[in-house]
């Protein structure tokens, strides 16, 4: 069985002291595919970490972009950056996270709006899916990805930890996103999002860790990493009352097409193109 791991921060320095062994236990425990998705103030060298332990592994890819907490950094300079993140490296597949946090409010929401609008001009203009970040912020994320969004030059986007309302992840899928769930799905107290969970069919659904963080039961309280990815598909499969084997197959599948990526002989997954 075959599982992708479709938004983890494996470049952070939670796994600094053992990242081979957490991409080893990934791969042993079937998961072929992750993508690692840059965070920090991009004036530093957080970012380019992540598209660096994507060069360094064979089956990881990376994702750039400024995370709604660290908007009041982006400028010029740092979009220039960025670019040249993504030109200089084959195994950037995506332009996120990016998006609105209305809880922690960590950079001004005027900033953070602002910010999200030209990220999303600038994924369309390099021909890259977008990655979603939205907390407490439900309306204003739907308006702005609903405006910008539906149009042509639209790659597509992720719903990553999805934690809106089902009405939301409706309207999203209509203008192509996918939505994806990551352990807090499987949490007692987490009904809203399993109510979301059960509008979203088989072709539209990604799983994910976010890993270090949200880690799914039976594991919480220990520190999150990709092969964890397993239990939130076995979870998954039992809400949804089908075979864990179609739930693996459905979420592979959309990653591998969603991205334009496809298994070669050996098992190495490869970009085909940036462009569907």
């Amino acid at each position: 069985m075959i599982f992708v791991d479709s938004h983890c921060h494996i470049d952070g320095e939670a796994f600094d002291a053992d990242r081979d062994e957490v991409v080893q236990r990934a791969k042993d425990a079937g998961v072929k595919a992750m993508l690692t998705v840059g965070t920090g103030n991009p004036h530093n060298d957080e970012i380019k970490k992540a598209v660096e332990v994507a060069e360094s592994y064979e089956n990881v890819f990376a994702s750039v972009g400024v995370h709604p907490h660290d908007a009041k950094f982006y400028d010029d300079k740092s979009e220039t950056h960025l670019i040249d993140l993504v030109e200089s490296s084959k195994k950037v597949i995506a332009w996120g996270e990016i998006g609105l946090d209305f809880y922690y409010d960590n950079s001004p929401r005027e900033i953070q709006i602002e910010v999200f609008r030209r990220q999303i001009r600038m994924a369309k203009e390099l021909n890259l899916p977008i990655i979603i970040h939205s907390r407490d912020a439900d309306e204003e994320t739907t308006e702005i990805l609903t405006k910008e969004c539906s149009d042509k030059n639209f790659r597509g986007g992720i719903m990553h930890c999805f934690g809106g309302s089902a009405e939301m992840a409706k309207g999203l899928m209509k203008i192509g996103f996918y939505v994806s769930f990551a352990g807090n799905v499987t949490f007692k107290k987490a009904e809203n999002l399993r109510e979301a969970a059960k509008i979203v069919p088989l072709d539209k659904l990604l799983i994910e860790t976010d890993c270090p963080f949200l880690t799914p039961v039976p594991f919480r309280g220990k520190r999150n990493e990709p092969s964890f990815v397993v239990h939130t598909a076995e979870f998954l499969a039992e809400f949804y009352k089908i075979p864990l084997q179609n739930l693996a197959n459905a979420t592979t599948q959309n990653f591998l097409k969603f991205f334009n990526l496809s298994f070669n002989e050996s098992g190495k997954v490869i970009l085909n193109s940036r462009i569907n």
